[in-house]
């Protein structure tokens, strides 16, 4: 049995090849080439006190370390690659997305899934987001990455989340999300991941129409409408927007013209 020393690699510690499968390097570089090549007739010691030559377990007498770091994003990664996706932005702006993936990315917003706030904020339910992504990459395909610890303001948290596609970053938003008391700090910090969600979609091009001013005014004029509101219980009243194929919701009604 031989016994070799650890091998230092980009991502740390290596204590043998075979916990990389079939005895290859992690990455197909000159640089790990040239490595392993040169030390391939390294003779070991062995249990039984004589000597063994390993010829695909060898190791460098001192750490290998890619020349340039920025390489890293031209080779591909092996399957036991692990990246920190809270620092990492490997495989940015590397090549577009397959065609079939930039149509429903791009794809025309159905105004009938488009809801308005009763200040006149126009928006896209999470959801959408989520079934746009679902459609897009593949449930699975796509996740939120932290990028720091929440910020807890006294009425306000908000988090840094970065979106990764298919193993790729994307995009980089801060969301955030109000709170009224304590009690609702955690769903508050749900809040402010569905925010930065909507935030790095718009990277993506889903729904840009709606930051688009020209769209807002046109959506607005033919599908709401703002009407005078009152309080069920409060009996107070105020002006507030609803689309025109809906009510306003409880505990607002329309208020009366008497």
């Amino acid at each position: 049995m031989s016994i070799v020393r650890p091998f230092i690699t980009p991502y740390g510690p290596c204590r043998g090849l075979g916990q990389l499968g079939k005895g290859t390097p992690v990455l197909n570089s000159p640089q790990w080439t040239r490595a392993f090549s040169s030390q391939a007739n390294r003779t070991y010691a062995t249990t039984s006190g004589g000597s063994s030559t390993a010829p695909k377990t060898a190791f460098p007498d001192s750490p290998v370390f890619l020349a340039d770091p920025n390489e890293l994003l031209n080779q591909p990664l092996a399957a036991h690659t692990r990246i920190d996706w809270t620092k990492s932005f490997y495989g940015c702006a590397t090549e577009p997305f397959p065609a079939e993936v930039r149509d429903v990315l791009l794809a025309p917003v159905d105004s009938s899934d488009v809801e308005i706030k009763v200040d006149g904020l126009i928006y896209l339910p999470e959801i959408k987001y989520r079934r746009i992504l679902n459609r897009a990459f593949g449930p699975g395909g796509w996740g939120l990455a932290p990028r720091g610890p929440h910020t807890v303001g006294q009425s306000n948290i908000s988090r840094e989340y970065a979106l990764i596609c298919r193993g790729r970053f994307v995009s980089q938003a801060r969301g955030e999300q109000d709170y009224f008391s304590k009690d609702g700090i955690a769903t508050a910090a749900e809040g402010c991941k569905s925010n930065a969600l909507m935030r790095c979609c718009k990277d993506l091009g889903i729904s840009s129409e709606l930051w688009d001013p020209v769209f807002i005014r046109a959506f607005k004029d033919k599908q709401c409408v703002m009407e005078l509101a009152e309080h069920v219980v409060k009996k107070t009243k105020k002006m507030m927007w609803r689309r025109k194929d809906r009510e306003f919701e409880y505990p607002f009604r329309k208020a009366s013209t008497k």
